[in-house]
């Protein structure tokens, strides 16, 4: 008589295996483009085209905190040309050997693990990651609206904005940044290319808004 078990138990296990191995292949791809940088960074219609998850995600975020989406993206280029695992880089000692890195920043935004942790909590977002472009986004929304709220700051001064992003609202009240000419560099950069995405937004945003995704803006 056939072994009908034995020939079920092995055609059970290679549907076991076919399924873990299509769910395997079907979570790298989506892993890959949760995480997959735009071909262009220098060109905010591009990256919103290529990136049509992060337009949605600023434009929330923008609704949500009142700060210019090209503001948010422009500071976020500036922190972390848009890695989403960045992290400062280590210190060297005695010039060559790795060693600490100068805090614990990390995500798109290069956020402390202080100002998250008091971020979750304001918003109510215990899940949320400094790696997810849609909650690193939100944050810069927030501290810039908090920059507002608390220093006056305006919420279209890209440059302001990111010296207090940057040395937190007591640094940028003491201008700590003065001695700092490094920083106050990266700030007019990051004022440049808020401005010219501003104005290169304005010529695709009707386009963007014209698709259906745009109506999960929320």
């Amino acid at each position: 008589m056939p072994d009908v078990s034995g020939k079920s138990r092995k055609s059970k296990w290679r549907r076991f295996w076919l399924l873990s191995l299509t769910a395997g292949l079907l979570w790298l791809v989506l892993t890959d483009y949760k995480y997959r940088l735009p071909d262009d960074l220098n060109n905010i219609c591009s990256i919103f085209n290529d990136r049509r998850d992060w337009y949605r995600a600023a434009r929330k975020s923008e609704k949500r905190w009142g700060t210019p989406a090209h503001v948010q993206m422009a500071i976020i280029h500036q922190e972390s040309s848009f890695e989403f695992n960045a992290r400062p880089p280590r210190r060297r000692l005695l010039g060559f050997i790795p060693w600490a890195r100068p805090s614990n920043a990390y995500g798109y935004a290069q956020a402390l693990d202080s100002t998250w942790d008091r971020y979750k909590i304001e918003t109510e977002q215990p899940a949320a990651v400094r790696d997810h472009f849609d909650n690193a986004i939100d944050f810069v929304g927030w501290y810039t609206d908090k920059s507002n709220a608390v220093k006056g700051i305006s919420k279209w001064d890209p440059y302001n904005q990111y010296l207090a992003y940057h040395e937190g609202h007591a640094g940028w009240s003491r201008g700590s940044y003065n001695q700092k000419a490094w920083l106050k560099k990266a700030a007019k950069s990051v004022d440049r290319r808020a401005r010219k995405w501003s104005t290169q937004l304005n010529s695709c945003q009707e386009e963007l808004d014209d698709r259906w995704w745009i109506f999960n803006a929320g």
